[in-house]
């Protein structure tokens, strides 16, 4: 019984993983396609001197990205992408669910929801064993 309880590395790896590779896809997209997913889109939602926001956060989710990919100060890298979630959330979802209502905006905040999700538990667990935090600092929580 005490074996079927135990955490293996592979599914903090693959969490790892998702949310790396999303964020850093995301992140490059800002920079190659700046009208539709870059300032563009940031000057749609009223942001203030859109192009500086759209590259500061493309930046913040590629670095970022680049740590939790081998989980080398995960936990601290997951920080500034909660804090680009939850802007998401406020400057885009919010409003959806003030005018459209509940279930559309569930619906366009599935993919933002699960990310929040994966980065608390990043924010929380760390790297897992497959990672250069425990080489480096020795421990881990699973």
């Amino acid at each position: 019984m005490k074996n079927l309880l135990r955490t293996t590395a592979i599914p903090t790896l693959g969490l790892r993983l998702i949310v790396a590779i999303i964020f850093l896809s995301e992140g490059i997209q800002k920079f190659l396609f700046p009208e539709l997913l870059g300032a563009g889109r940031f000057a749609k939602i009223d942001f203030h001197d859109p192009a500086f926001w759209a590259n500061f956060t493309a930046s913040f989710e590629i670095i970022c990205s680049l740590f939790i990919l081998p989980g080398l100060l995960t936990r601290i890298a997951s920080i500034p992408l909660l804090i680009i979630m939850g802007t998401a959330f406020v400057t885009t979802k919010w409003p959806m669910l003030i005018e459209k209502g509940f279930w559309p905006m569930m619906h366009e905040y599935r993919t933002d929801f699960a990310l929040t999700i994966l980065l608390f538990y990043l924010l929380m667990y760390g790297g897992g064993r497959w990672s250069f935090d425990l080489k480096l600092y020795g421990k881990t929580e699973q």
